[in-house]
């Protein structure tokens, strides 16, 4: 059952922002084996939130309630929003709000080079919010966040990047004059339910995304991730695969939806350990270099193993 939440029953900023809800479903209990991992060293997690409080940036673990947050935290790592904390879709999986973003920070680049000095991370990850408001999506605010992270640090850059409906071929102008690491734009679920769980967004299009950017940088890997247990099939899953395969992807991750609430798209059913291996295997299988696989597994996760692990491939010659 669908039902719209009048203001007044509306008990939190990011669900206010959203204008669908879900009511009355039937809440599925989680498995005894899906266990979010406790950091070792709370000390760590509290001075890297401190960090980022002091340089008011935002991170897409605390954004969007990440599971893993304190294990990274923990490690020193971070996924970092870029261009605000609010979006312009409104996908009813998404725990990030929804609304009228603010102008872009022009010292945002700043603060991430100084965190990233400060906390000696080694490989960052930079996403963002769907900025439908900008001409170019945001495409050149990536590109003057990572011109000034590779001519300041050490570190290697992977972008998870949004879809720039509307404005891809201009975005990809734009972001020719960069080379990150890793290109990474998430897929998120499979084709038939798109319309469901990501109304903004459109499958083809994604996946034009990735295999674009693989023919301008071929030696730039490119890497998606969906998620599981949104109401697809096993088969839906491996098809997937294999379209993203089709386009060029070398790297995958497929992780466990967790609803972040009762007002959020709710979890069909939760997949237990051996299935997320058996994606794992089909994937290697079908010629990826890497696939995190997992219930707790979510898009940057891992991200410098995984592209570690590519490279490796690489200098062994492996054709990927």
């Amino acid at each position: 059952m669908t039902d719209f939440i009048p203001k007044e029953q509306r008990t939190t900023k990011k669900i206010k922002q959203y204008e669908v809800y879900r009511l009355n479903e039937v809440k599925l209990p989680k498995p005894s084996w899906l266990k979010v991992r406790i950091p070792a060293n709370a000390l760590k997690v509290k001075e890297v939130r401190e960090l980022l409080a002091d340089k008011g940036m935002h991170t897409v673990c605390q954004e969007a309630n990440c599971p893993n947050l304190n294990e990274c935290f923990n490690k020193k790592r971070a996924t970092f929003l870029l261009m605000g904390q609010i979006c312009t879709r409104r996908c009813p999986f998404c725990d990030v709000a929804h609304g009228k973003p603010l102008p872009l920070d022009p010292k945002e680049a700043d603060h991430i080079v100084e965190s990233i000095k400060r906390l000696g991370i080694k490989f960052v990850v930079l996403t963002s919010v769907d900025r439908d408001d900008l001409k170019d999506g945001g495409a050149s605010h990536f590109v003057h966040c990572v011109k000034k992270i590779q001519t300041e640090t050490d570190a290697k850059v992977e972008i998870l990047i949004p879809d720039f409906r509307g404005r891809l071929e201009r975005a990809l102008e734009v972001l020719k004059e960069i080379k990150p690491d890793v290109l990474n734009h998430n897929i998120e679920t499979v084709p038939r339910l798109y319309r469901e769980v990501k109304p903004g967004g459109n499958y083809e299009h994604s996946l034009t995304l990735l295999k674009r950017w693989s023919e301008i940088y071929p030696d730039c890997p490119t890497k998606s991730g969906l998620m599981v247990g949104l109401g697809e099939t096993d088969e839906e899953i491996i098809q997937v695969l294999k379209d993203l395969r089709a386009n060029n992807v070398q790297m995958v991750t497929i992780g466990q939806y967790l609803a972040p609430s009762k007002y959020h798209h709710p979890v069909q059913r939760y997949v237990d350990p051996d299935t997320f291996k058996k994606y794992a295997q089909t994937a290697k299988e079908l010629g990826f270099s890497s696939c995190a696989s997992g219930a707790l597994i979510r898009s940057s996760y891992g991200a410098a193993e995984q592209a570690s692990e590519f490279n490796q491939l690489l200098n062994d010659g492996q054709n990927i």
